[in-house]
């Protein structure tokens, strides 16, 4: 069993997007989680992030998780949104720097950003969903390799 854990800002847009579209792919040996490097515990995520969940008709019950010592141990990679968020994991986390990455780098070998899709338009919103979907698939593949 891998345990994946999915790095955003507050936890309310990217982060629980990534969790609930790879949850779907419905890979049984795949333990998912989300968490935020500024999170208020208990948000819920974004109405467009949950909109355009529905629109794939997945399911989502999301509250905003911190990112804390507890969820960098359980996790064996830990895959963030940005660079930035990143650079934030490996300086309170030096330990776990090792199974850091953003999504990106471990899926695609880009250095890229995925862009934050807060107050952007319901567009916005599909385009992040779709590009974080494109990269389930190759981050599955990398898995499988482990």
């Amino acid at each position: 069993m891998k345990h994946i854990l999915f790095v955003c800002t507050g936890n309310t847009c990217r982060s629980p997007l990534a969790e609930a579209l790879l949850q779907a792919k419905g890979d049984e040996n795949i333990e998912v989680q989300s968490a935020g490097v500024s999170a208020r515990p208990g948000m819920l995520a974004s109405k467009e992030t949950v909109a355009v969940l529905k629109e794939r008709e997945i399911p989502l019950r999301h509250a905003s998780r911190p990112l804390n010592k507890e969820r960098m141990d359980w996790a064996d990679i830990i895959l963030t949104m940005t660079k930035s968020h990143h650079e934030l994991a490996v300086q309170q986390f030096p330990e776990a720097a090792d199974k850091i990455f953003t999504i990106k780098e471990f899926a695609v070998d880009s250095s890229d950003d995925i862009v934050d899709p807060i107050g952007g338009t319901m567009e916005t919103y599909r385009k992040t969903a779709e590009e974080l979907d494109n990269l389930m698939d190759a981050v599955l593949e990398k898995l499988k390799k482990l």
